[in-house]
């Protein structure tokens, strides 16, 4: 008998650790299932709340959750790889937002050519077995640039090329400049999605077709772009000259007319002195042998 009753003891000391799944509210509460929001309009215990507020609100948000979810598994259910999981319907409630809703990428040049010709892309291995290091090498990332070094250890010059020509440091550049292509192509691909026009080198071209002061200036940079800055450079007949803002900079060779700092009052006030001054001051230069020539002529006239 002592047997049973510690068994039973046992087995309500366990039960006493869950709680039931009904839970009876006043007033029912709201659901909307789409985005698992309860909203529960029953009025607060104010005495429970003021003696023990952090009990009252555990009891009171676990027994709204549990509406929850038996709400959720009311839903009809499916099983997806050894998981029982349901299908949310769509939401009902307006959810504000401080920023709009983003909008999806744009595609790229290739994404759209992939498109269009119906490449699907491939999900491609994280590791490739290298025949001459005898092991799993990564596709990227920096075990990848390591195993290159181990694996090109000595480079060999071929036959075309200067044999004092550095093939490390040649191999660098390429790939320098490999990525300043690849860096030019995405912001052209950024500059295309937001619909800006990129200006050509050297010349901002506001149209499809450039305007005669937009030609001039380019004959006139490529005029001044040889050795001796177009010196020696022979003239279209009727060419004119490029004048315009910001013809100068493009100009090599150039002098640029720097601007003159601002003078302070008392300086601009002095200036202003002395230029009177000298005004003032300036007596006529009088040149004494033409005088004495002219008057001669004049007595010999009458």
């Amino acid at each position: 008998m002592e047997i049973v009753n510690e068994i039973l003891d046992r087995e309500q000391k366990k039960a006493e650790k869950y709680k039931p799944i009904i839970v009876d509210k006043h007033l029912e509460v709201e659901f909307d299932i789409g985005t698992l929001l309860a909203y529960d309009s029953n009025d607060l215990d104010t005495k429970l709340l003021n003696s023990n507020t952090d009990e009252y609100l555990q009891s009171l948000a676990r027994d709204n959750t549990q509406l929850l979810l038996n709400k959720v598994w009311e839903l009809p259910t499916e099983r997806i790889e050894e998981a029982i999981v349901v299908r949310l319907p769509p939401p009902t409630t307006v959810l504000p937002r401080a920023k709009p809703v983003p909008k999806p990428r744009p595609l790229t040049k290739w994404e759209e050519f992939a498109k269009a010709k119906g490449i699907n892309k491939k999900k491609k291995d994280k590791l490739q077995w290298d025949e001459q290091l005898q092991k799993w090498v990564p596709l990227f990332g920096f075990k990848k640039a390591a195993a290159e070094k181990e694996k090109n250890w000595l480079i060999e010059v071929p036959q075309n090329v200067d044999p004092m020509t550095d093939m490390y440091e040649k191999k660098a550049s390429e790939k320098s400049e490999k990525v300043a292509k690849n860096e030019l192509q995405r912001l052209k691909n950024i500059a295309r999605a937001r619909k800006v026009k990129i200006p050509r080198v050297g010349l901002p071209v506001t149209s499809d077709k450039a305007s005669a002061n937009q030609l001039a200036t380019a004959a006139t940079v490529a005029k001044a772009s040889t050795a001796s800055l177009g010196k020696f450079q022979d003239k279209l007949p009727k060419e004119k000259e490029a004048r315009g803002k910001g013809v100068h900079e493009l100009i090599p060779g150039k002098e640029r007319k720097r601007k003159a700092p601002i003078p302070t009052p008392q300086a601009e006030k002095e200036h202003n002195l002395n230029v009177l001054d000298n005004i003032l001051n300036k007596r006529p230069k009088i040149d004494m042998d033409k005088a004495v020539a002219r008057h001669i002529n004049t007595e010999q006239i009458q």
